[in-house]
């Protein structure tokens, strides 16, 4: 079934691989775990560190949220508009979060935006840095992109300590920080490996 659905949606063949995780499109009993892992927790109950208020409410409601949100991305996927939900996987296969790369009108713009959770039990590991650099990678070394986005919180403190460490410095502009492309390309990163892009470039840039 997987390389039936590869041929007709390509992003199903793209793999981002780092030392311990590849992000990748998730099968249906994948998006099932993910989902289950979000209901679980993906942070302290004090803490909010989402505009959008997702992680409020049930394990249920968490767990509907992800599976709603894959679909719809998927299904209103345009070259003008498109967002990117990857699985986090590490070893064995096992769930740990996702990843989101967006954008609007990149083909004009060159400008994504980045997002992601990791389980709770997954915090403090060093994983969210790591899957970081992975879209990163991709968005500067394979997609040609001249700019990053993160949107966090002031007070969101781990998030913005993973977008310090993935380049080295700080630019908090309205909550957003931004990497550029002259910061990406003067500093050293990680080994990472990007496989299956070419048979989905035109689905991000036409």
């Amino acid at each position: 079934m997987r390389s039936v659905t590869n041929g007709l949606w390509p992003t199903y063949q793209l793999r981002i691989t780092t030392a311990r995780l590849q992000l990748r499109l998730p099968n249906d009993g994948e998006l099932a775990q993910l989902a289950a892992l979000a209901g679980q927790g993906v942070h302290p109950p004090s803490q909010s560190p989402f505009l959008t208020p997702w992680t409020e409410g049930t394990a249920q409601d968490r767990a509907r949220f992800v599976l709603r949100e894959h679909w719809a991305h998927l299904s209103g996927w345009a070259v003008d508009n498109w967002r990117l939900v990857l699985g986090a996987f590490g070893s064995n296969d096992e769930p740990v979060g996702v990843v989101t790369l967006r954008a609007r009108d990149f083909p004009v713009a060159r400008e994504v935006t980045t997002s992601s959770w990791l389980g709770l039990r997954h915090h403090r590991t060093g994983l969210g840095t790591e899957a970081r650099l992975g879209l990163l990678t991709l968005a500067f070394d394979h997609l040609a992109a001249e700019g990053v986005v993160t949107e966090v919180f002031q007070d969101n403190h781990a998030s913005q300590g993973v977008s310090r460490d993935a380049r080295g410095s700080e630019v908090l502009v309205s909550e957003r920080l931004r990497l550029n492309r002259s910061h990406w390309e003067g500093a050293l990163h990680s080994d990472v490996a990007v496989d299956g892009m070419e048979a989905c470039r035109h689905m991000f840039e036409g």
